[in-house]
């Protein structure tokens, strides 16, 4: 009834506009005028947000990779108890730069310092400890996965790095596996978790965001974000003297900057 109704109007449009392709033009025209401002809007967003977030358990090597990251050099470092952000160059000609914000890996504070940045996050690397991987997969799928279901994360889709440090240790585990643990571990927890009456944050809203597909296995191509995995060691095959073994990371940096 409603486009019966329409139909003198667009007659008469058509008639003034001398014809249907005139007006065809015109439909194209406003329709890739509202593509364009809808990419200028989703950019904007995107540009807005300049933070590469460091996350991971306590003692995945964090700190030190911040600071390999910013000044080359080695340096000792402590458990973290505060947040750390510099900027970091990405270009010889300093024109593009991105602000790497180290975070607290510690349990009792990590998902707080999470809350306060998410939503700066252009882009999160996740580093694990590869070679305690083993031991701490269960820990390591546990924080991950509070950081896939978050909402802000979900929305804004920032790029995910997951970056298998300590390379230069022999017992070290490859990231082909580390993914492959993750994603068992990963599965795992959706199907515990999608089963609990209550929200992470502990409010009933019918359990946290559904992690991956449905009714499949999880993996991470499943994920709205593109997840990439990479080794490195940022303590370096030479120890302290030595350079450190970031440079899959650093070209990482570069593309999603």
């Amino acid at each position: 009834a409603m486009a019966g109704g329409l139909e003198p109007h667009l007659a008469a449009l058509r008639q003034e506009l001398g014809g249907p392709a005139v007006l065809s033009v015109l439909v194209a025209l406003i329709a890739v005028a509202i593509t364009f401002l809808l990419w200028r809007f989703v950019q904007g967003r995107k540009s807005s947000r300049k933070a590469v977030l460091l996350l991971g358990l306590c003692d995945a090597g964090k700190t030190l990779l911040f600071a390999r990251l910013l000044s080359g050099r080695y340096r000792d470092t402590q458990t973290s108890i505060t947040d750390s952000s510099a900027v970091y160059r990405l270009s010889q000609d300093k024109s593009t730069n991105v602000t790497l914000i180290d975070l607290p890996g510690h349990e009792s504070l990590r998902l707080q310092f999470l809350e306060r940045f998410k939503a700066a996050a252009r882009a999160i690397v996740f580093v694990v400890d590869s070679v305690a991987f083993q031991r701490e997969v269960k820990d390591v799928a546990e924080f991950l996965y509070q950081v896939l279901v978050d909402s802000t994360v979900l929305r804004n889709a920032p790029a995910l790095l997951i970056a298998c440090n300590k390379q230069d240790v022999t017992m070290a585990k490859s990231a082909k596996l580390i993914q492959q643990q993750l994603e068992k571990e990963l599965n795992t927890l959706r199907v515990t978790r999608s089963a609990a009456p209550t929200s992470l944050d502990g409010s009933a809203t019918g359990g946290p965001a559904q992690l991956g597909k449905k009714g499949k296995d999880f993996d991470f191509s499943q994920l709205p974000m593109k997840v990439e995995f990479v080794e490195c060691s940022a303590r370096g095959s030479k120890g302290e003297e030595g350079e450190a073994d970031l440079e899959a990371l650093q070209k990482w940096l570069v593309k999603v900057a």
